[in-house]
């Protein structure tokens, strides 16, 4: 686990030092399965691990828990940053799935005062220095190089992640079936029991969409997908040239981020709680819940506002639950509460059938300028950045549009797939010329290139599918790779240039981190990391 900075005067070194050891435990981990023979990796990994024990005296006698220890691996004083770790422990297999800013165990032992009601507890809370773990995560037992993509999408091995309770909780929604050593993903949901291709096909046919295809001839690109359950939803959006950021909690439904990352479908641990989510505004031209769970009213409507953040203009929310069709008395209390609400937040029904609602999101500020005086919710603060995002507290507040685009009246990008190549006019927010961008797209063309020539020698085809850009910039490095049957976390450390925005109006998909905590996800989701500290 990475540590955190030790003072003002490190600041800069220390970044430098996070990337490098991640990038060190990704090679320990992973170097049997993308260079080895299938399996070879995990015997290795738990034969060295045993070794580096060993070495250094440790074993499970005592009271001491394995994967903790009193002398830190690297140390804090007289630091040499220009020397690398030799080795690392290997973690008790107890942490074989440890996210440490996630960590509910932490949460009891330290008896953090957070209010359920609002969801602080599946926020993040990272471990203090002296808890942090200096070792190895293990993979479980039996690990299995994951199957490859495209089968992956519908099936993956059982002994990775050996959970078992979600195919039996949601046995008749076809959400998943163990099938002797595998565990198989029929594409089923809560909402959509016969398959999220169907349902796909139903809602581009309420919005009228040109042959029933949701990305609506390229206008519709990024997909937000709440309450995701495995993400077979977003799984099932690929096909159409759609990709979709799949968000669930750490919760009662634990190991769903993790079947969705197996896969080889993008999905985040994260909640709707208290914090903004780590995306700038205008992210998204699509919203989605389907039985999500998630009380939209509460707070004066924060949560739906904090989705309204997300949405790009024009931008729709399908919302497929019973308040939208149920005639109980307290689902339609909630549907008329709710409809009062984003009526108020000036958007439009586009559709409404069975049992989904299609919302759509204004293009311009004109309906906002028009509401009469003391409207709740307001609008946001004048000096409210609506892009700054880590750590940041939501506000039930409505976020206008900038100046460019009620000018432009929408977002001014282009379809999917030109829109990866075009300039986006948000460039200007961050001072970036057309002929920079292009010549940062040229330098990864040319980079991608040259890596994948000596990838080429030592990885089999199709070994390589979840990647992580840990220093983004503009997402060119992800935009080389449109070609190949791959996706990428394009990540933007919090304390450089907010370019996460522009990673979006690309048509990719990305996230803000700090490179001094760990990050939002289980341990071996991630084939290839890339750090590029240019």
């Amino acid at each position: 686990m990475t540590r955190g900075r030790d003072g003002g005067e490190k600041k800069h070194l220390v970044p430098s030092l996070c990337l490098a050891v991640l990038v060190l435990v990704f090679l320990v981990l992973y170097y049997g399965s993308f260079f080895g023979p299938q399996g070879q990796h995990v015997n290795s990994a738990l034969e060295y691990g045993g070794k580096i024990k060993r070495s250094i005296g440790w074993s499970n006698d005592g009271n001491e828990e394995v994967g903790k220890s009193e002398e830190p691996i690297i140390s804090q004083e007289d630091v040499d940053y220009n020397l690398a770790p030799k080795s690392f422990p290997v973690c008790d297999d107890r942490h074989s799935e440890l996210i440490p800013c996630l960590d509910r165990n932490l949460i009891y032992q330290t008896r953090l005062k957070l209010d359920l009601s609002l969801m602080e507890h599946y926020e993040r809370h990272c471990p203090q220095p002296e808890r942090r773990y200096n070792c190895l995560i293990p993979p479980p037992p039996g690990y299995k190089v994951p199957i490859k993509w495209p089968r992956s999408r519908d099936e993956v091995w059982q002994v990775n992640i050996p959970h078992t309770h979600l195919a039996h909780e949601k046995s008749d929604q076809n959400w998943m079936v163990v099938k002797g050593d595998k565990i198989v993903f029929p594409g089923g949901g809560t909402h959509f029991h016969y398959g999220a291709d169907k349902y796909i096909a139903h809602l581009a046919n309420m919005l009228n969409f040109k042959n029933n295809i949701l990305n609506n001839e390229g206008n519709i690109r990024t997909v937000f997908d709440v309450g995701c359950g495995v993400a077979s939803f977003g799984g099932y959006l690929l096909s159409s040239d759609i990709i979709a950021m799949s968000l669930a909690p750490n919760d009662v439904h634990q190991n769903q981020i993790q079947f969705a990352l197996e896969r080889g479908i993008p999905a985040y641990l994260g909640v709707l709680g208290t914090k903004r989510l780590p995306y700038p505004s205008r992210s998204f031209e699509f919203a989605h819940c389907s039985r999500c769970r998630i009380d939209w009213l509460q707070r004066d409507g924060i949560l739906l506002l904090e989705l309204d953040r997300l949405l790009r203009p024009g931008g729709y929310f399908a919302y497929s639950s019973p308040e939208a069709y149920a005639q109980d008395e307290e689902d339609l209390r909630i549907w008329k509460e709710m409809s009062a609400l984003v009526e108020r937040m000036c958007w439009k029904i586009a559709a409404k059938r069975n049992q989904t609602v299609i919302w759509v999101k204004p293009l311009t500020n004109d309906c906002y300028m028009k509401r009469e005086p003391g409207t709740r919710p307001p609008l946001c603060r004048y000096d409210d950045d609506p892009d700054a995002v880590w750590g940041v507290p939501m506000e039930a507040c409505i976020t206008p549009y900038s100046e460019q685009t009620q000018r432009d009246g929408g977002s001014g990008l282009a379809p999917w797939p030109s829109r990866l190549i075009t300039p986006p006019p948000r460039l200007a927010d961050l001072g970036i010329s057309k002929d920079m961008f292009e010549k940062d797209m040229e330098i990864w063309r040319q980079r991608v290139e040259n890596y994948w020539s000596l990838f080429s020698a030592k990885i089999r085809p199709n070994t390589l599918r979840n990647l992580m850009d840990m220093n983004a910039n503009m997402g060119s490095f992800a935009a080389a790779l449109k070609d190949e049957p791959v996706w990428v976390m394009n990540v933007v450390p919090e304390d450089g240039p907010n370019t996460l925005k522009i990673i979006f109006d690309r048509g990719l998909l990305g996230t803000v981190h700090d490179w001094c905590e760990a990050f939002s996800t289980y341990p071996r989701t991630y084939d290839l990391l890339h750090a590029w500290t240019g």
